[in-house]
């Protein structure tokens, strides 16, 4: 996606809480943060269980499978390292939580609400980034 060799690609910060999430897409591997006391599945990390305040927390992998919940397509340039029109989307995990990625290897006028997908690895700047692109269900062996 960085096509402009001259702006650096915008890439997140990791912090305390989202650290583990960030080490493991290094690794080619989605997760999310599962608490031990209630068994509750969510996304962005925490201090504490969103739903029961716990903070006995762990990093759980999942499938990287899942739906498109919602997508805006930005047919602006808002970081000239990210050149429009690009897709951004909340991505429905077939666990529970979800999580805001790009949708790739698809023309942004075919993406539909529902529409299945998986998580693939790109790499920006050296930076390992999950996105999104369109899956046929039924052929879950093939990845």
């Amino acid at each position: 996606m960085n096509t402009n060799s001259q702006s650096t690609y915008p890439l997140p910060q990791p912090t305390s809480f989202t650290k583990a999430f960030w080490d493991a897409c290094q690794d080619k591997v989605l997760t999310v943060y599962a608490c031990n006391d209630c068994g509750h599945l969510f996304l962005p990390g925490g201090p504490v269980c969103p739903q029961c305040w716990s903070s006995g927390l762990v990093s759980q992998p999942v499938s990287g499978r899942g739906t498109v919940y919602s997508f805006v397509i930005y047919q602006r340039t808002y970081h000239p390292a990210i050149p429009a029109p690009y897709v951004v989307a909340l991505i429905a995990l077939e666990e529970g939580p979800r999580l805001i990625s790009n949708i790739i290897n698809c023309a942004s006028g075919n993406i539909v609400i529902d529409m299945p997908v998986r998580v693939m690895f790109e790499t920006e700047d050296g930076f390992m980034l999950p996105r999104f692109e369109p899956f046929n269900p039924d052929q879950r062996n093939e990845g």
